[in-house]
């Protein structure tokens, strides 16, 4: 059996603020926990505001991140600093290029997550990479002036997430905003995990793959799907790592880990310091609370055990192949999240909404995974009414990171 949460201790009587490129599945999840919920995204998606009981759409883009003073702007309308605070603040993607902005939102709020001190260590690519060197933790090579051999290298960017920021290096640009990576063998696994500044616990194994039909953005992130089947060399050399990890930079909370695992041997890639894609296929399915976990591991307290879920779990997000306008007719399957208002217009290449899948099998769970994405094109090339699909259950290759 999964353990139990042990209370809400000090966040007993506050409300969170959820911060977000896309707040819908923090939102979620804190709902799910028994929280109440105030949000600030991008999107501002029709889950997410029948979720959260205020919210704000804010200014900025997924290249660029937020716009600041808009976002402080939302932040003081939904959650007014005080001394004591009233608000938690929990925060997923979309900071980590935007240190001093989460800095900023940290105050008169209590942070649930790593301090923004931690996020600028990780993110530097210089002092993470070092870091590793000392631990002993395999990772690709990293070069922070132009190669001079052009092949099996990539671009990326500092503090870049979704892997839109991640392309093949063509041997003469110059990236003085960013890093250059070796290209690492293997499959993109990623591990998420809780930590209490000192010890981590692995949730789970997750395989990772790119969206498909950018030639712009090959590392465009696609989807996440658990679970998966690693050695269980990895799995104790996994466990020694997030310890080592965790104490070197003082981790807390529901993180992530990016590695290559090509069988023989893995690398590292990065760590994404704060909750992301990994809560729709790891939260909320045997009767657990991860936001719950979350907070209290920022706490300091880590559950005892984690077991296995009992079904595979997957997510994947649907972008627009040409410019579309929301048909106001549609009924959204339950399995889709992140949803658009009717009438909303979506620019090529940007996401439309989330597919979620579970089934008794990885195989499986992928395949229908990638069945609803066809129907989602379908509909909205069709504009016709949503035929019934069924219910279904649904979950409350290079070097690129994404989640």
């Amino acid at each position: 059996m999964r353990s139990s949460w042990r209370g809400k201790s000090l966040v007993e009587a506050l409300s969170i603020l959820v911060v977000a490129l896309s707040g819908r599945a923090l939102a979620a999840a804190a709902k799910r926990a028994g929280y109440a919920v105030v949000a600030a995204d991008l999107f501002g998606d029709v889950d997410l505001k029948s979720t959260a009981e205020k919210w704000v759409t804010v200014g900025g883009n997924l290249a660029g991140g937020f716009d600041p003073e808009a976002l402080l702007s939302a932040a003081d309308f939904l959650a007014p600093q005080a001394s004591p605070p009233r608000f938690g603040l929990v925060y997923g993607a979309g900071l980590e290029a935007q240190v001093d902005l989460l800095g900023r939102l940290c105050r008169g709020r209590r942070l649930y997550g790593n301090r923004p001190q931690t996020v600028a260590r990780l993110k530097d690519p210089a002092d993470f990479f070092a870091s590793l060197d000392r631990l002993g933790v395999p990772h690709p090579g990293v070069s922070f002036t132009v190669p001079d051999d052009g092949r099996n290298w990539l671009v990326k960017s500092v503090g870049g997430s979704g892997g839109t920021h991640v392309r093949p290096f063509a041997g003469v640009e110059v990236n003085p905003a960013g890093y250059y990576q070796r290209v690492a063998p293997g499959r993109p696994i990623g591990v998420s995990f809780l930590a209490d500044g000192r010890r981590a616990i692995p949730i789970g194994f997750n395989e990772q793959w790119h969206a498909s039909g950018d030639g712009a953005q090959p590392f465009r992130f696609g989807g996440l799907c658990q679970p998966v089947d690693v050695g269980e060399q990895l799995r104790r050399d996994i466990q020694s790592l997030l310890d080592a990890i965790t104490t070197e930079f003082g981790l807390v909370g529901l993180n992530s880990l990016d590695l290559m695992d090509n069988g023989d041997a893995y690398a590292v890639l990065e760590v994404n310091p704060r909750p992301g894609a990994n809560l729709d296929i790891f939260d909320c399915i045997d009767g657990g609370s991860l936001f719950a976990h979350h907070i209290d591991a920022c706490e300091g307290r880590l559950p005892d055990s984690w077991a296995p879920l009992s079904l595979a779990t997957a997510m994947t997000i649907v972008y627009a192949d040409g410019p579309l306008q929301v048909p106001g007719n549609l009924g959204w399957p339950e399995w889709v999240a992140d949803r658009p208002a009717a009438g909303a217009s979506i620019e090529e290449g940007a996401p439309v909404c989330t597919v979620l899948a579970s089934s008794e099998t990885a195989v499986g769970v992928h395949r229908l995974a990638m069945e609803r994405v066809l129907q989602v094109r379908s509909i909205l090339r069709a504009d016709e009414p949503w035929p019934s699909f069924g219910s279904g259950a649904q979950p409350a290759k290079a070097n690129a990171s994404h989640a």
